[in-house]
């Protein structure tokens, strides 16, 4: 028998789809269902690698997680991964097919659909329940045509709804009921219920709203959520969440500050770090200079000479030369690795139009962008100390030059991966997720000064899964929810 559907759409970007659908699949894994989590298309440039060796985004990772299975490319079979404001590149079932500005991608979304629809159907086929998220706004009918995001696909399978809203950003009364009157009378008839997300204060406040929308739309309420903390401590989405990012500490032993790029990619890498009490995490903004810190992180960047030209725009540049010189450290990762080097040549416009830019001169590399990327899980020690690894490499580019002669990596395979810098305070390397390693982040903070080692990552971010679903099954009506999706 084919899986129960469930999806969640939302009334706008940032309500909290993705946090819900990985509380939702938590509790109902844990009820003992066999749960996938699916989202049709994604744009996030946070993505993480599967182990049938392609990408999907990191919010569908963590869903997976939480449903306790292995990421799957069927479980995010298109992601938009944004180079500039108007182009993304399009990753089909975890592999590159081309790049399109976004007029021209709306034509080609009725042509995804099959792989989206087959993708789904392999899920439902091992599952009991799949768990669905939407993009952005569900209301955006100016985006209705061919639509394989929002109420398109849910038409496409039949999938139940379940319209998310955010209090938090004010106006949700009117989010919903708008909602309601732009979508179209047969797209409105999918949705079955609505959250209010977000809740902070006294719930009570918005008991009168909650009975308001659900008798001007018919949809039932099934649950006013409060805020939770904990989302913090799990990895988010997409950039937009970087305007609340960080962990400032002030009077914490070691600083570390981030230039925040246009196009950063799997800034991920820095959730753990944010969870380290010795740590203040400085996202630095634009319009800001770069503090004084014990470490400068340049991460990745899906649009590495574009993101550079505006590190220096900034003056960035300057800030980091000086910082180098103060005796203070630096790593690149992936792109921001590339950005080290002496510099990157991108000839066929890889990630933008051709162009041979300098780099920052930090580290005796240089890099030349080409069309095939590697995406792979890795494990290894680092070169210096021997201290073990595990983490994923997702990268375009061939990076060459006398520093490789100092690796700060070997991968189990026995090849290097990175460099350092002669006087050993600047090094980068391809491999992500060497901050998720406790072993590897308590040997980082320990050369900066720190003690490490107080904080074990993996099992925050289980606690917190489970802490979660048990605030949603606290605040949802969940015997509702189960109805809707027709489990009894």
């Amino acid at each position: 028998m084919p899986a129960k559907i469930l999806m969640l759409q939302g009334t706008g970007s940032d309500v909290g789809k993705s946090l819900l659908v990985a509380g939702l699949c938590r509790h109902f894994a844990d009820r003992g269902l066999r749960v996938r989590p699916f989202k049709p298309q994604n744009m996030s440039n946070n993505a993480a690698v599967t182990a049938d060796g392609g990408e999907i985004g990191r919010a569908q990772a963590l869903q997976a997680r939480a449903a306790r299975v292995a990421p799957s490319v069927h479980m995010n079979p298109v992601l938009l991964k944004p180079q500039s404001e108007t182009g993304a590149q399009i990753i089909v079932r975890g592999r590159m097919r081309g790049s399109a500005r976004a007029r021209d991608y709306q034509g080609l979304k009725a042509g995804l659909l099959p792989d989206v629809l087959d993708s789904f159907a392999r899920l439902r086929e091992e599952a009991d329940l799949v768990l669905v998220e939407g993009a952005g706004s569900a209301s955006e009918v100016n985006l209705r045509a061919n639509d394989i995001a929002n109420m398109g696909f849910a038409r496409a399978v039949e999938a139940p709804v379940l319209l998310v809203g955010d209090i938090d950003r004010g106006g949700v009364i009117a989010q919903l009921l708008g909602t309601q009157a732009a979508v179209a009378p047969e797209d409105s008839a999918l949705v079955k219920g609505f959250i209010v997300n977000k809740m902070r204060g006294d719930p009570s406040l918005f008991a009168d709203g909650m009975r308001f929308i659900a008798e001007r739309s018919g949809w039932p309420a099934l649950g006013l959520v409060p805020h939770f903390p904990g989302a913090a401590k799990l990895p988010a989405e997409d950039a937009l969440a970087l305007g609340s990012y960080g962990s400032r500490r002030p009077g914490a032993k070691i600083t570390i500050a981030v230039p925040m790029m246009p196009r950063i990619s799997n800034f991920d890498d820095l959730d753990p770090l944010a969870q380290e009490e010795e740590v203040d995490l400085v996202m630095v903004k634009p319009g800001e200079v770069l503090p004084v810190a014990d470490l400068v992180v340049l991460p990745g960047s899906k649009a590495t000479i574009a993101d550079l030209a505006f590190l220096r725009g900034q003056g960035w540049d300057i800030d980091l030369a000086a910082h180098a010189r103060r005796g203070g450290h630096v790593l690149g990762l992936c792109g921001g690795y590339q950005m080290l080097g002496t510099r990157i040549e991108d000839p066929d416009g890889i990630e933008g139009p051709p162009a041979d830019v300098p780099g920052l001169g930090l580290l005796d590399v240089a890099t030349r962008l080409t069309g095939d990327k590697r995406l792979v899980a890795v494990t290894g020690e680092t070169a210096a100390d021997g201290v073990p690894f595990a983490g994923y490499e997702m990268h375009v580019g061939i990076t060459e030059g006398p520093a490789l002669t100092r690796p700060v990596l070997h991968l189990a395979d026995g090849s290097p991966d990175g460099a350092w810098s002669a006087d050993g305070r600047v090094a980068g390397c391809y491999v992500h997720g060497l901050f998720g390693d406790d072993r590897q982040r308590t040997a980082w903070l320990r050369r900066l000064g720190g003690q490490g080692g107080g904080m074990q990552y993996e099992v925050v971010v289980e606690e917190t899964l489970d802490a979660f679903a048990a605030h949603l099954a606290g605040h949802l009506d969940m015997a509702a929810i189960a109805r809707i999706a027709g489990l009894g």
